[in-house]
């Protein structure tokens, strides 16, 4: 499956061409920073099947963490474009807002459900778990 994206000013530009690996909705709290209070909806595609086709993302990991993941964003318009996991090496975690058509997205799971807020909604049917399934 090809997926396409980038970030709101354009400078970056991304393209996996593997079909995703999950589809999710993740309720962390550190993803209501990325989002701004919403759950953070995210689609994870094969590492070696993605590419940025266009610009040079910043990064971001926490020092203060261990094995933290790296938030990858646009340092030109602030887009934050996916995340790097190392529970999830071979992966590219893309959020499903930057990509050009995310029509295709339904979420599979919901996680870090222990942080979700009254106001967040997981719809009837998606299997929900307080942090990752095993």
């Amino acid at each position: 499956m090809k997926i396409e994206g980038g970030c709101y000013c354009g400078e970056v530009r991304y393209e996996s061409n593997g079909d995703p690996m999950m589809q999710a909705q993740c309720h962390c709290r550190e993803c209501q920073y990325i989002t701004g209070g919403q759950p953070n909806m995210i689609v994870a595609v094969p590492k070696a099947e993605f590419s940025f086709t266009k610009g040079d993302p910043a990064r971001f990991a926490r020092p203060d963490l261990d094995n933290a993941v790296s938030r990858i964003f646009c340092k030109t318009c602030g887009t934050a474009l996916g995340t790097e996991s190392p529970a999830m090496p071979a992966a590219m975690i893309l959020k499903v807002g930057t990509m050009d058509d995310p029509s295709f997205y339904s979420p599979q799971i919901a996680i870090f459900t222990k942080d979700k807020l009254s106001f967040h909604h997981v719809a009837d049917g998606v299997a929900a778990f307080d942090t990752v399934p095993g």
